[in-house]
């Protein structure tokens, strides 16, 4: 079984020579940077084969780390990228996308102002068409946006859109969860919607193996299917052990089939996002 993680955050210190845009802060994750080398050890321990990089938004909307990383090690990195859709000259940039060594998509966060406001106000109207014409896969994280999510699905079935964490804002624990994942369940009618089931410890405030979540899961798995529900950390911000997060799918899920796990934890996520498992 290939175990690709859907997300992991690398990143460099807030320097003179790279800075990060004014007032960025890594929020809830770690206050130390993450660097490739360290993350291909974490992987090698965990039993983890591949991971999607994805640059995160306290750097601002650059790639370069992550596609670095990933040109250096093509068979353990690839790169969903950002993208600044408020600047005009990002309109060009889709066509040739994915010309970028090591690059699959695009990924988009909605969740801070003043990108919270821009599924209602128009600045990222032009994107999805962009996307769909390009043939490009999009991560979005959105939470409390999921419908406006579901009207693009619509509005470009074409477009191949994966929600990030079950769309689950950070603050939420526990039995918040159940009620909280409703909306997203309501997109698994769209075949162009997929999900990551990713940080997921990251919301109970029980110890491993996070039984609350269990029900959570096989409540995604059964919607979209084991196709459609990929695996992945967001390792940065993990308050377990790298090999708990993995174990928690492939040891601790007895609702699961030896075949939907394989889907889950990186079949379904290399078909998605047109990575294949061999060279």
């Amino acid at each position: 079984m290939v175990i690709i993680d859907a997300q992991v955050h690398i990143w460099g210190a807030n320097t003179p020579e790279r800075p990060w845009p004014p007032g960025a802060e890594a929020y809830v994750h770690r206050p130390q940077p993450l660097g490739k080398d360290e993350l291909l050890r974490e992987m090698d321990a965990a039993g983890v084969n591949r991971a999607v990089l994805v640059p995160p938004s306290w750097e601002g909307d650059r790639n370069d780390l992550a596609l670095a990383a990933a040109q250096q090690h093509p068979d353990r990195f690839a790169v969903m990228g950002r993208l600044a859709l408020e600047r005009p000259e990002s309109r060009a940039q889709l066509a040739t996308w994915k010309a970028q060594p090591g690059m699959l998509g695009v990924r988009l966060t909605f969740h801070r102002p003043p990108h919270s406001d821009w599924l209602s106000d128009g600045t990222a109207d032009w994107f999805w068409p962009a996307a769909e014409r390009a043939g490009l896969p999009v991560m979005v994280f959105a939470p409390g946006q999921v419908s406006k999510i579901g009207d693009i699905a619509a509005r470009h079935p074409g477009l191949r859109l994966i929600i990030d964490h079950l769309a689950l804002r950070s603050d939420l624990k526990d039995h918040a969860l159940a009620a909280a994942i409703e909306p997203v369940l309501a997109l698994a009618r769209f075949p162009n919607v997929a999900v990551k089931a990713s940080a997921l410890p990251c919301y109970v405030t029980e110890p491993y193996p996070f039984p609350t979540l269990h029900p959570l899961i096989r409540r995604v798995v059964e919607a979209f299917g084991p196709q459609r529900v990929f695996w992945g950390t967001d390792l940065s911000r993990l308050p377990c052990p790298y090999r708990q997060a993995v174990t928690l799918f492939t040891e601790e899920l007895d609702f699961l089939s030896d075949d939907d796990k394989a889907w889950i934890m990186g079949r379904g996520l290399a078909a998605w996002l047109d990575w294949p498992l061999t060279p």
